[in-house]
C-alpha cells in the first residue's frame, strides 16, 4: 500500500528541486552576512560599544523568534487561493525584506555628542533589525514549510533538502566572495565597503524568492489536486496546537539536535572575526577561513545525502558531528601563526556543519506526518516556525553574550591610527572559550539527543502506511 500510494505522485523534477533550492538563497545570503559581518560592522565602523551592539541584535532576534510561530500559524490558517497557503506570504514580503536588509548597513550621524549619537544609533539599528527580521520571517517560514508539501517520499525529502542547502551554503559562499572582492579590489573606505556589499547582496537576495515561487507552483498545484487535505487551513485553536506540538516526543528530539548544532555554529560564526583578527593576528585570512568551512559544507551535501540513504539519518549525523567536535575543540589550543592547522580544522568543521544543515531539516517532515497521524491535520507552518524560532534565539543569545563578554573584558576598538590593537588577556580568553569548549559541549549534547531520536526509515514507512489506510477508509 505504501508503494502504490507514493507511486501516485511523480518524482520531483530537477527544475523543481532547483527552483525550491533557490528560495533559500536570499535568506542564506542575508543571514550569513549578518552572522559574520554585522558585529564587527557595528563595533568597528558604526562605532557602537560592544554591549550596545550585542543588545541591538538580541532585541531584533527575540522579536524575530516571537513572530516565527505567529507567521507559521497564520500561514497554516491561510485559506487556499490560486496561490496556495504559502506563496502569498513570500511574494508580498520579498521587497520589504530587501529594503530593511540594506538599511542595516547605513551609518547615519544623529548628533555631534558621542553619547547621544551612541543611543540614537542603538535605537536606529534596533528598529531596522526588528523590521528586517519580521519580513525575514514572512518570507522564510512559509518557504521552509513547502518541503513536506512538495513530496512525501522519505529519501526524496533528503534530496530536496540537499538542493535547498546547496543554495543556502552557496549563498553564504557568494556573500563572502562578494565582500572579499569589494575589500580587496574596489573600495578602501570601510563604511563604503559595507554599503556596496549591501547593494549587491540585496539584489541577490530578493530575486530568487520569485524564482522559487514560479518554479515550484506547478508542482504544488498538482500535489494539491492529488492531496487536497494538504491545502486545508488548520482549524485547531493555537493554544491547543502548541500543546500538541510539544507533546510530540520525536519533535522535541529534533528540536534538541537542531538547537545544539546551530548554537555551536552561530556562536562560532559570531566570534570567528575576532578570533582570526585578535588571537591569530591575521585578519587577512578571515574570508578564506569562512570559505573553507562553507565550501566543504556545500561539497559534502551530496555525499551525506547518499550516506543517509544507505545508513539512515541518525548514523549520518553521528559521522559528521564526530569530525566537527574534534575540529571545534582543537581551535581552543590553536596558537598564533598556526594558519595551516586552522585551515585543517576549518575543513573538518565544514564536514560536520554540512550534516547540521541537512539532517535535522530532513527529520522534521517525518515528525510532521506523525503529527498528522495523531491529529488528522497538516500543520507544517507551526513546526517549521518553531525550528526557525529556536535558531534565531540561539543566534541572538550567542551574539549578545559574546559581545557583552568581550566588552566587559575590556575590548579595544580599532582606530585609523591603530588598525590592529593588542587586546587584553581577558578578551583573548573570552574569544578562545567561545570558539572552543562552549560549542564543543553543545555538539556533544546534540549527539545525545540524536541517539534517542525514534523515527527510523521503517517507522516512517509504517506512519505513511497508516495515513494511507486512513485516507482510503475515509474515501470509501
Amino acid at each position: 500500500m505504501t508503494q502504490s500510494k507514493t507511486s501516485e505522485t511523480p518524482k520531483l523534477t530537477f527544475g523543481t528541486k532547483l527552483a525550491y533550492g533557490a528560495g533559500d538563497l536570499g535568506t542564506a545570503i542575508t543571514a550569513n552576512v549578518l552572522i559574520f559581518y554585522l558585529s564587527p560592522f557595528l563595533t568597528d565602523v558604526a562605532g557602537l560599544s560592544p554591549g550596545l551592539a550585542g543588545r541591538t541584535q538580541l532585541v531584533g532576534k527575540f522579536w524575530d523568534a516571537v513572530n516565527d510561530p505567529m507567521v507559521g500559524v497564520l500561514s497554516d490558517r491561510t485559506k487556499s487561493t490560486r496561490w496556495g497557503r504559502r506563496y502569498p506570504w513570500m511574494l508580498l514580503g520579498a521587497i520589504p525584506f530587501g529594503i530593511f536588509f540594506f538599511l542595516q548597513w547605513v551609518v547615519p550621524n544623529f548628533s555631534n555628542n558621542p553619547e547621544t549619537n551612541q543611543w540614537a544609533l542603538f535605537i536606529f539599528y534596533t528598529a531596522v533589525s526588528i523590521f528586517f527580521n519580521a519580513f525575514y520571517t514572512v518570507v522564510n517560514v512559509p518557504y521552509t514549510a513547502l518541503t513536506p508539501e512538495l513530496t512525501q517520499d522519505y529519501n526524496e525529502r533528503t534530496s530536496l533538502n540537499s538542493f535547498r542547502f546547496a543554495f543556502s551554503i552557496g549563498g553564504s559562499l557568494l556573500s563572502i566572495i562578494v565582500f572579499d572582492f569589494i575589500i580587496r579590489r574596489m573600495i578602501q573606505d570601510q563604511a563604503q565597503q559595507y554599503l556596496a556589499m549591501a547593494v549587491v547582496c540585496t539584489l541577490l537576495s530578493v530575486l530568487p524568492i520569485y524564482w522559487c515561487v514560479l518554479g515550484t507552483r506547478k508542482r504544488m498545484k498538482y500535489v494539491a489536486s492529488q492531496h487536497p487535505e494538504e491545502e486545508e487551513p488548520v482549524s485547531m485553536p493555537i493554544v491547543q496546537q502548541l500543546k500538541v506540538v510539544f507533546s510530540n516526543r520525536p519533535f522535541l528530539f529534533v528540536v534538541g539536535i537542531y538547537l545544539c548544532s546551530w548554537f555551536s555554529l552561530q556562536l562560532t560564526a559570531s566570534i570567528v572575526p575576532y578570533f582570526v583578527k585578535d588571537w591569530m593576528r591575521n585578519p587577512e585570512v578571515r574570508g578564506f577561513v569562512l570559505l573553507a568551512v562553507q565550501g566543504i559544507a556545500m561539497l559534502m551535501l551530496p555525499v551525506w545525502s547518499k550516506v543517509s540513504q544507505r545508513y539512515g539519518k541518525k548514523a549520518t549525523y553521528f559521522m559528521g558531528m564526530s569530525l566537527w567536535i574534534i575540529a571545534q575543540f582543537g581551535l581552543f589550543f590553536l596558537q598564533p601563526g598556526q594558519t595551516n592547522l586552522m585551515y585543517i580544522f576549518a575543513v573538518m568543521a565544514g564536514c560536520g556543519v554540512s550534516t547540521a544543515y541537512l539532517i535535522p531539516w530532513s527529520m522534521l517532515p517525518d515528525v510532521i506526518e506523525l503529527d498528522e497521524l495523531n491529529t488528522g491535520q497538516r500543520r507544517e507552518g507551526i513546526f517549521y516556525s518553531f525550528m526557525v524560532f529556536l535558531q534565531k534565539i540561539c543566534l541572538g543569545v550567542a551574539v549578545a553574550v559574546v559581545l557583552e563578554a568581550i566588552g566587559w573584558a575590556g575590548y579595544i576598538k580599532p582606530t585609523a591610527a591603530v588598525a590592529l590593537p593588542e587586546q587584553p588577556e581577558a578578551v583573548l580568553w573570552v574569544i578562545r572559550l567561545a570558539i572552543g569548549p562552549l560549542p564543543t559541549l553543545a555538539l556533544i549534547a546534540g549527539l545525545v539527543m540524536a541517539y534517542f531520536y525514534p523515527i527510523t526509515r521503517e517507522v516512517h514507512a509504517e506512519i505513511l502506511l497508516k495515513l494511507a489506510e486512513r485516507k482510503l477508509s475515509a474515501s470509501s
